[in-house]
């Protein structure tokens, strides 16, 4: 069995209060004095404002007609309620309020203010306001000290229902607020690894391409290799686009599809840079567990890796040895990545394919976001380094 909640609870309450209200609306109305049973003339109008105002504020979400928004099921009622209101005035006999109406005008004005659109919300928020304020001259509109006295209660409960109603609207637009500047923010995290992915790939084919038209006419024999680079390179470019597109896209796509990184895909990202001329030696400490890692460390440690190999492609084209090391320090609890390459920095790279600059810059603030710390410059005599140091987490 399905336990019932508190709030299907206390739906079913208040659902239940306004109709029994309501139903004394009609008898009351329809009394003639001699029977419980409303078989009084006034009946008919009590009985067309309940079922109007029942239907706009019980009516099931899914089942509304596209033309019943909320500001017609706001407006409507409110408007009914004020002609009949208008109607009775001429009528002499004693000031008669019916519970149901007053409750079913308060609900339509916490509709109004909470749902209704920003323009329409002031609208049918007075409509609705009005109709319950002008409810006390039925039937007198003399303005008794009675009348007055009632219109005072109805200026105290419209303050309290539209403030409430105010004041989850305002938790509706923070909430709004806040899921699209988190799917803005993600969205802007998800292409940034795009480019990281993509500018990666790229710039391999771009040297492997050179590598190839250097070696068509000294090494033919030996191109296969530098050709199946490519095409593998390629091939996980259009993957990590086809990927990232679907993200980006509204489709419901799953969170896993996200391109990220982790300790294997550095594994996978050092095989795969290497060429016939380039050779990359990945050094990993045997101790090092990615299990007992956090997936954002293992993620930030890929992108260290990809942008310095990256990097090395872009400006040290001469490099022939690079060395990747993923080091534990057991002392300090701390991960230490680091890359190292022997170029001179010479490249013949386009000037176009050497990158912003920005993309150390972004990899700092990935870093340091994760309470650790980068460094990068010349390695005393020859090349370059890139070092990361991380805390593990496993203290």
């Amino acid at each position: 069995m399905n336990s019932v909640s508190a709030q299907g609870c206390a739906r079913g309450l208040a659902v239940g209060v306004l109709v029994a209200a309501c139903v004394v609306d009609v008898l009351f109305a329809g009394s003639d004095g001699t029977s419980v049973l409303p078989t009084a003339g006034p009946v008919w109008p009590t009985l067309a404002m309940v079922l109007i105002g029942l239907a706009a504020v019980l009516w099931p979400a899914g089942r509304r007609p596209e033309w019943l928004t909320p500001q017609v099921r706001t407006a409507v009622p409110a408007l009914a309620s004020a002609l009949l209101t208008a109607a009775s005035l001429p009528v002499r006999g004693e000031v008669m309020l019916g519970p149901g109406e007053i409750l079913t005008l308060l609900c339509l004005l916490f509709i109004a203010v909470r749902h209704c659109p920003p323009r329409w919300a002031m609208v049918c928020g007075t409509l609705d306001a009005g109709a319950l304020l002008i409810l006390p001259v039925r039937g007198d509109a003399t303005l008794s000290s009675d009348v007055q006295g009632l219109q005072v209660i109805g200026v105290l409960l419209v303050g309290l229902v539209a403030g409430f109603a105010g004041y989850l609207r305002s938790l509706d637009y923070r909430r709004t607020v806040a899921v699209s500047d988190t799917r803005r923010s993600e969205r802007l995290a998800i292409a940034a690894d795009l480019h990281d992915f993509v500018a990666h790939h790229v710039t391999g084919i771009l040297v492997q391409t050179q590598v190839a038209r250097m070696m068509a006419t000294s090494r033919p024999q030996d191109l296969d290799p530098v050709l199946a680079g490519i095409e593998r390179a390629a091939t996980e470019a259009l993957a990590s686009m086809r990927r990232t597109v679907g993200v980006l896209r509204d489709t419901g796509a799953e969170a896993d599809r996200r391109p990220v990184g982790d300790l294997a895909g550095i594994t996978e990202l050092v095989e795969g840079f290497a060429t016939p001329v380039q050779q990359v030696a990945l050094n990993r400490d045997p101790a090092l567990s990615p299990d007992a890692l956090p997936h954002e460390v293992q993620a930030a440690a890929f992108r260290v890796v990809q942008e310095a190999l990256t990097n090395i492609r872009r400006h040290a084209a001469d490099a022939t040895h690079i060395e990747v090391r993923l080091h534990y320090d057991t002392d300090t609890d701390r991960l230490v990545v680091s890359v190292a390459d022997d170029g001179r920095g010479g490249t013949q790279l386009p000037a176009a394919a050497h990158g912003g600059g920005f993309g150390l810059v972004g990899l700092k603030e990935r870093v340091t976001a994760l309470g650790g710390e980068l460094e990068a410059g010349p390695r005393g005599g020859v090349g370059w380094e890139v070092r990361a140091v991380f805390s593990a987490g496993r203290s």
